[in-house]
Parts: structure tokens; C-alpha cells; sequence
């Protein structure tokens, strides 16, 4: 499990700093006792309020559980590329009844 959670770790800082925008600052928040990671925009832009989760990744049972994704490319594939297997990895935001239709865990 510590590998998962450097892999974790070292994506969402990855994607933090794919930021383009100066206005916008990303987050993360990693929290290792009970195994949340998360990845959030804060900042505004004119007058707007930028505020989001973009990623957001659980351990649970062993697996990494994945309850947001709001990247271009997918986290999963990247956890995939680092050698986690898809069996070990749930895509957590996909309705349960789906699941069995990916090469991802169902739970």
C-alpha cells in the first residue's frame, strides 16, 4: 500500500503543476491516516469563483478507488502505466451497475 499511496501522491503533484491559469491555485490534500488524496482548484478568475475537486482518490480494501476525475487523460490509465493492476483499481465515479463492463475492479 505504500507504493499506492507514493504513485497517488506524486500524480496529483503532478497535475498540480499543470496549472496554467496564475489566478487559480491547485491544491492537494493527502490525508495518509485514513487514505484520501485529493487534488482541488481554489482561486478566481475575473469575477468568477473557482472552486473544485478535479481529483479525488481513496484506499479502500486495498484498492485505489477512484471518486473524481476531472482530467483529460484519466487517472486510471496513469496508475496503469505505473504498474498498479486494473484489478486493483475501482472507478468509483461509474454507475456500480457499469463496472463489470471495464477492466477496472467492480469494488
Amino acid at each position: 500500500m505504500s507504493q499506492y499511496r507514493q504513485h497517488i501522491q506524486n500524480l496529483l503533484k503532478e497535475h498540480a503543476s499543470l496549472v496554467w491559469d496564475t489566478r487559480i491555485r491547485a491544491e492537494t490534500i493527502f490525508d495518509t491516516e485514513h487514505d484520501h488524496y485529493q487534488l482541488i482548484y481554489v482561486g478566481w478568475r475575473n469575477s468568477k469563483r473557482v472552486y473544485g475537486v478535479v481529483l479525488h482518490l481513496d484506499i479502500i480494501d486495498n484498492k485505489i478507488w477512484i471518486q473524481q476525475d476531472g482530467t483529460e487523460i484519466g487517472i486510471a490509465n496513469k496508475l496503469v502505466d505505473l504498474g498498479i493492476p486494473k484489478t486493483d483499481i475501482v472507478l468509483a465515479f461509474d454507475p456500480p451497475n457499469l463496472c463489470k463492463y471495464t477492466d477496472f475492479a467492480v469494488s
